[in-house]
């Protein structure tokens, strides 16, 4: 079995969580289930996108995976170092700032400790914002949503389309519609 995560998606594909690449179902498979045709009407009206077009629902799925993997490798960045930095700190003051220095030292390594971390607490927390804040990715994540309920209602109508379909979780929080936030374009590379 090939490695899915190995070669870019193709024509009508797109990467799902994990890097995985699924073959988007045609709109017109979604069309032929009545509630999901007026769910994707309804939803279409509201976030301004036409979830029956094929070719702005595959441009939606990649900047979702996009959204995502930069949301992913910004937790790293951010969460990583500060785990590292926690970790010591803990080991430091647990093998020997606690036993074997005077208060008034322990009080300075308390303070300088408190720092450190609130630094990295701010940094992470900043970053995040940042991530999940931008206007234009949440307008992404909102019309991502409602097309994986629009896909699951048409699922639950008896349409071919596969358990999960499209293959990621919803998002429960920084999918806000923004009518006014630019529209997000694909990256050269991720065009095909």
């Amino acid at each position: 079995m090939a490695d899915e995560t190995a070669h870019e998606p193709g024509a009508w594909e797109y990467r799902a969580r994990g890097g995985i690449i699924r073959k988007m179902i045609p709109g017109e498979v979604l069309a032929a289930v009545p509630a999901a045709r007026q769910a994707a009407e309804a939803e279409g009206r509201r976030l301004r996108f036409d979830f029956l077009d094929d070719e702005a629902v595959l441009k939606l799925l990649r900047l979702r995976h996009i959204d995502e993997a930069q949301l992913t490798s910004a937790g790293k960045k951010a969460g990583y170092p500060l785990a590292l930095v926690l970790m010591g700190l803990f080991v430091y003051w647990g093998g020997y700032v606690q036993h074997w220095e005077s208060s008034e030292n322990q009080k300075l390594f308390y303070a300088g400790a408190g720092a450190v971390v609130g630094l990295f607490v701010l940094y992470f927390v900043v970053t995040l914002i940042r991530q999940w804040g931008n206007r234009a990715r949440q307008k992404v994540r909102a019309r991502a949503a409602a097309y994986r309920k629009i896909a699951h209602i048409a699922a639950e109508g008896g349409a071919e389309v596969p358990a999960f379909y499209p293959h990621y979780g919803p998002y429960t929080f920084a999918a806000n519609f923004h009518p006014d936030a630019d529209e997000l374009e694909l990256p050269e590379r991720n065009r095909f």
